[in-house]
Order: C-alpha cells, then structure tokens, then sequence
C-alpha cells in the first residue's frame, strides 16, 4: 500500500490520535492516506524520532510530519526530523523548506510549502514564517511566481492554509489554476469538513490540478479521545472515488 502516496492523484491528509488510531485510519483509507504525527505535540526531536518510527512501520511510510497548525514556530524541528526519519510526507513553512530538503539528503520525500491566501484572488501570502507572520506589511506574491520559488526551493506543492473552508473560494480556484498551470501539487488546509469537501475538490480538480492532497483535520476528530473517526475517514475515501 505503501507507494499509492506517490501515484494517487488524491491523497488525504489526516491525523493520527494514537499509533492504533492511526493504524485504523490508514486501513479505513485503504492505505490512500498520509497521517499527521505533530513535532508541537513533543517535547523533543529525539522524542518524535522514537515515535515516528513506530508509525512508519504501521503506516509503511506514510507518515506527515506535521507542525502543529500550521505553527511556524515548529519549521526547526521538523527540519531537524527529517535528517532521521524519511517520511513520505513533511509540512514546512514556506521559508524552511530548502532546509528541510537539505536534511532529507536526496530521499525523494514530499516536502509542502505553506502558504497563506492574501485577500485578493491571485496573490498569496508566502511570510508565513514565525517572524515574516506578523509583518505589518506581508509578503504578497503572483501565484505562478510562488510556484516557481516553492519548486526553487525543493518543495512538491503549496500548502493553502488557512482556509477557512469556502470563505477564500475565489483565492483558492486562482491558486489552484496557477498549480494547474505549472504542474504542481495542492494541498488546501483549514476548514474542510465532510459537507465543503466536494465543493472545494471540485474547484481544484476542475483547476487541473495534477494532484492534491486535503488535509482533513479537526472536524473528523472525536473530541472527547484525540482520535480521528475511521468511518469519516470511509466517508471521504468514497467522495474521492466519486470524483476521480
């Protein structure tokens, strides 16, 4: 199961509560699924290290080293995983990503490059560091100019977030033309529940996008374990059936 990450042209992004509830997650996407494992949730590097590579046997590979939402703060110690564990999957800052390949020392892992919708369809936001986050004046960009710097970099798609599911529609069909345009992956990121899902899919898709992969975070989380419900994860599995 291990190589649909690379050939599917949809691959969700989910999270895994628990090394078992990342197991089932995995077998309830049929293995079409990279499952978040958060640097914010440890202490340490090495401690992550020691966890990660329990979930690359379960999932064979297709662990996200994730952030931790989209905390740019944490692009260090996820560049400094990636030196140890090869996932098939990391999430960076859009500033952090040379590092994070250089770490990676030409293992052909996925790398994303977060970056944030602007207000205006076209633009997008790359000072999405933990310093550039908060300049008075952002760093606004043309879409096909990010993807150009994002390839520059070693990066393997844009990462859209935050979202807010359809609030930025018209700002995510423009990102997504321009990933169309330039044969480049997308991964929208914030807000997406079972009842947007479609929609949002639809708009990249129809955008020739040669591949996305939509991270589906809190609104299929049990609020009450951590844990990411396996049925939801069975829900999407079949709207991306239904749409590719």
């Amino acid at each position: 199961m291990g190589m649909n990450f690379y050939n599917d042209r949809v691959v969700l992004n989910v999270l895994g509560g628990s090394l078992d509830n990342a197991r089932e997650v995995y077998e309830a996407a049929e293995g079409h699924v990279a499952v978040g494992v958060l640097t914010a949730d440890y202490p340490t590097v090495e401690a992550y290290v020691e966890d990660a590579n329990r979930y690359m046997e379960v999932l064979e590979g297709n662990l996200s080293v994730g952030l931790g939402g989209g905390n740019p703060n944490q692009w260090r110690a996820v560049a400094e995983v990636a030196k140890y564990v090869k996932a098939n999957h990391f999430n960076q800052a859009f500033c952090a990503v040379g590092w994070t390949r250089a770490n990676l020392d030409g293992a052909p892992c996925h790398v994303n490059a977060m970056v944030a919708p602007s207000g205006t369809p076209g633009l997008v936001k790359v000072s999405t560091g933990p310093l550039s986050k908060d300049c008075e004046k952002p760093a606004l960009v043309d879409a096909d100019t990010v993807v150009a710097m994002a390839k520059e970099m070693g990066a393997d798609s844009l990462k859209f977030f935050p979202m807010g599911g359809l609030k930025v529609a018209d700002e995510l069909k423009a990102v997504a033309e321009a990933c169309g345009r330039n044969d480049f992956i997308l991964e929208p990121t914030g807000g997406i529940d079972l009842d947007n899902f479609d929609e949002i899919m639809k708009i990249i898709l129809d955008a020739g996008v040669p591949k996305v992969i939509p991270h589906v975070y809190s609104s299929i989380v049990d609020k009450a374990t951590g844990n990411t419900r396996p049925e939801d994860v069975v829900t999407l599995m079949n709207k991306v059936k239904a749409l590719v």
